[in-house]
């Protein structure tokens, strides 16, 4: 019999391994301690700006939601069609982390049922490879398990071992990321997303798929297609607007979430706050663009010892290019029309 088995300690083990996922679920957030504790030094406070705070959003309660009820309805499923979630939008709008913070409160709710947990998965985490194929798919399963993808063994065989595995330690859940990366126009993306289809079908547990803009990719369109969409909601994870004044406010509080979370000796409370509009104009409403704004300024006002965010530090933080060209673009204005004497 084949049996999992975390991978050897390395310096660096990713979420789609065992003992990276086991890493993130099991390390608990970097205590945020009190902005004047002398004994904090300026490394351990490097790295907790650096990790920093992980906010709800509303696109993240509605997917918690939705799963939650998702593994009630397939919990009671044999056989056949089960139901499964697909988290779809725009770049740098927070659909990874959305799906990875899921899937630790699943975990660590299966740890507090199951305290002795030994031989229990239930959560299994793994994106889908470049230009991948059926193999290549079904070998991130097994790189996740600890298993030796034994170069003679064949696809069939992978597939087997990892079903079997799944089912004897009681997977929930599975999570696929970068689900847009599978071109089923192709003959490897379409054999792909059957393979898929056909682990959904041999795994009982349920599977959520993240991707950007998937509802207009090729995963949905055909005969295949059509199948995803018959078994799959999707919840679109859009940027934040910032037009009526609740989506103002759901900004604000986000904004003021993280200024809470600052630890800088020189900060003044609701300095981020007062800046709100300007974040919001300055990421598009894309919470993975704030973070990384937000981070690195923390970092090198902690570099260069000002310790506090301005204006004109932020103006001074490189984003993405993506947000830089969005920031950057000319915005329209309409003139105003002329009365009529």
């Amino acid at each position: 019999m084949v049996t999992a088995q975390p991978a050897s300690t390395s310096t660096f083990s990713p979420l789609t391994t065992w003992d990276g996922w086991q890493q993130f679920v099991g390390t608990p957030q970097v205590p945020a301690r009190d902005v004047g504790d002398q004994e904090w030094t300026l490394e351990q406070r490097e790295d907790y700006h650096a990790r920093f705070v992980v906010l709800k959003t509303p696109a993240m309660d509605t997917i918690s939601t939705a799963v939650r009820r998702l593994l009630l309805l397939n919990r009671g499923q044999q056989g056949g069609a089960r139901r499964g979630l697909i988290i779809s939008g725009p770049a740098t709008t927070g659909k990874t982390t959305a799906m990875q913070q899921l899937g630790r409160t699943v975990e660590l709710a299966d740890r507090r049922r199951h305290p002795n947990r030994d031989g229990r998965l239930p959560v299994l985490f793994v994106t889908v490879p470049p230009s991948s194929t059926p193999k290549m798919l079904i070998s991130e399963f097994a790189r996740f398990l600890g298993l030796p993808t034994l170069e003679r063994m064949n696809q069939i065989q992978i597939t087997n071992a990892v079903c079997e595995l799944l089912c004897e330690m009681g997977t929930q859940l599975v999570l696929v990321d970068d689900v847009h990366l599978m071109d089923t126009r192709s003959r490897a993306g379409a054999e792909t997303s059957d393979q898929l289809k056909y682990l959904g079908e041999r795994i009982p547990a349920t599977f959520v798929y993240s991707g950007i803009d998937v509802e207009t990719s090729p995963l949905l369109t055909g005969v295949r297609g059509s199948q995803l969409a018959g078994r799959f909601k999707i919840v679109r994870n859009q940027p934040l607007r910032y037009g009526s004044s609740a989506d103002r406010q759901i900004w604000h509080d986000l904004v003021n979430g993280m200024d809470s979370a600052l630890r800088l000796r020189r900060h003044r409370p609701g300095t981020l706050v007062t800046h709100a509009a300007y974040l919001h104009a300055r990421t598009g409403g894309r919470m993975g663009s704030l973070s990384h704004l937000i981070r690195e300024a923390a970092l090198v006002s902690l570099l260069d010892g000002t310790e506090k965010i301005t204006k004109k530090l932020l103006e001074q933080i490189e984003l993405d290019t993506a947000a830089e060209q969005r920031a950057r673009a000319p915005r329209r204005h309409r003139m105003p029309t002329q009365r009529q004497p």
